[in-house]
């Protein structure tokens, strides 16, 4: 399938691993000229062959910081912008509930996971008008079901994907789209690491992790039977980054295995 995106320019955040670095992976295979951004630039991120850029998009100058140097490494605007840094998942051993979360978890939280997609896109949208451009926030379905993971975590992405449809309604009749991609439990690190959110899920269940992630598909009704690959969540950005979804803006695209048993 042509997805006629040959030429096109892309800024990718949180782009060293998992998610991030799949999309970028995705859209250079589609002749997109990709920026890609994280805090630690990885060797897996280099081969991809995007122009990097550390930045540390937490910070309240960053966002703006990092678009200004995507514009000048691409000589002109950005025709789509994916805003996927994201995450919690640096290495608690205990998985506390609400009230094991100060003001300063709800802030580091909210800062990573919603507002460093609000500063990138108000730093960006000037440039997505001009083009028309598109942007996709990597949300989660647990902004559905606020109850399936930290609560911070959770309650952020619920604000990330709500301002998505927002700028959707606002944005749409001038020209860009905007929409929201929603995994569920995806192969990364957030799993997978040794220091990461599933080996803290595990040891708060008693269980090793291997054992939490063989059980993890049935016990949160994914009716596939396995975790989400992050090459399937880069595929579902690309084709919304591209001409062939013009007629899809404001939506909030799940794609979690069937987890989600709601209409």
């Amino acid at each position: 399938m042509d997805t006629q995106l040959t030429g096109r320019t892309a800024l990718v955040t949180g782009a060293s691993r998992g998610i991030g670095l799949a999309i970028v992976t995705a859209l250079a295979a589609e002749g997109v000229r990709v920026v890609a951004a994280a805090r630690t630039i990885t060797p897996e991120l280099k081969e991809t062959g995007a122009i990097t850029v550390p930045v540390d998009l937490a910070t309240p100058d960053g966002p703006a910081h990092l678009v200004d140097q995507a514009l000048a490494e691409l000589g002109g605007d950005l025709d789509l912008l994916v805003n996927n840094v994201g995450g919690g998942d640096d290495g608690s051993e205990t998985v506390p509930g609400f009230l094991g979360f100060a003001d300063g978890d709800w802030q580091s939280l909210f800062d990573v996971n919603f507002f460093a997609a609000v500063r990138t896109t108000r730093a960006a949208l000037p440039g997505l008008l001009r083009s028309r451009g598109v942007i996709v926030n990597i949300s989660s379905n647990s902004a559905r079901m606020p109850h399936a993971g930290p609560v911070p975590y959770t309650t952020a992405k619920a604000a990330l994907t709500a301002f998505g449809k927002a700028l959707a309604e606002e944005f749409g009749p001038q020209g860009v789209r905007v929409n929201t991609v929603s995994p569920g439990a995806v192969r990364t690190a957030l799993w997978e690491a040794p220091d990461g959110y599933g080996a803290g899920l595990a040891k708060a269940f008693g269980v090793s992790q291997e054992e939490l992630l063989a059980a993890l598909p049935q016990q949160t009704g994914m009716t596939t039977g396995r975790l989400i690959e992050p090459a399937e969540v880069a595929a579902l950005v690309t084709y919304l980054a591209s001409p062939l979804a013009a007629s899809v803006n404001g939506a909030d695209l799940v794609i979690d295995g069937g987890a989600i048993k709601t209409v």
